[in-house]
């Protein structure tokens, strides 16, 4: 999953870097209005973290201009604990929750996997298909309930898939989410960590659960 995080406060903004990177996530980040509006108008996240108080344009603005473009991507506000009014106004604006300050780390994840879910219409954060079980809190894959020693990259190829269940996800989109908008990466190296996958997925009993669509993708139908 990519997240894209807005806050200006740096001390909390790399720590949100580093925790969400370390639970798997592709991050991109920005202290200031304007870049992060820029960042959010031109690429694809599942979910954007973004506070109120912010240089250059404040947060309620980047949601407005956002929701004006008819961006239909999860957005979580971070407010003051008595900022009543400018939760209200986000929520009015399109935001899909709030979270106020301080917070815990763990109730953020939770929060940012609730909208996740909801966006593709999940009950939970278990996705199956026959013997193989997806986790989405615990970043794991399982079949028959033996944990599969996925890297994190393997680990995230089978969650945007799954997360896509029936649809062809073209290579430039798996490396869009796989990846920060700024990272160096190639169609030969995405065919490498998926060839790496299907070997591990094979040698614990499951094959062709992720497919290649010559010319157009892949896909865990």
């Amino acid at each position: 999953m990519k997240l894209l995080i807005i806050e200006d406060s740096e001390r909390l903004r790399r720590s949100l870097v580093k925790g969400f990177s370390n639970l798997g996530f592709a991050i991109d980040s920005s202290g200031d209005g304007k870049e992060g509006l820029g960042f959010g108008m031109s690429f694809a996240y599942d979910a954007i973290i973004l506070d109120l108080m912010l240089p250059s344009m404040d947060g309620l603005e980047v949601l407005r201009r956002l929701r004006d473009a008819r961006s239909a991507t999860n957005i979580l506000i971070l407010t003051a604990k008595d900022a009543y009014e400018d939760r209200i106004k986000g929520l009015n604006l399109g935001a899909d929750d709030y979270l106020c300050k301080p917070f815990s780390f763990e109730e953020l994840h939770a929060r940012v996997l609730t909208l996740i879910r909801r966006s593709h219409r999940l009950q939970s954060n278990v996705v199956t298909f026959g013997s193989v079980k997806l986790q989405l809190d615990l970043k794991q894959v399982s079949i028959d309930d033996e944990r599969i020693g996925l890297t994190p990259l393997e680990y995230s190829i089978v969650e945007q898939l799954a997360l896509q269940r029936g649809k062809v996800v073209s290579a430039e989109t798996l490396l869009d989410r796989l990846y920060d908008s700024s990272a160096q990466s190639s169609r030969n190296a995405l065919e490498a960590h998926i060839s790496a996958l299907r070997k591990k997925l094979r040698e614990a009993g499951v094959e062709g659960l992720v497919e290649t669509r010559r010319g157009f993708g892949y896909v865990i139908a």
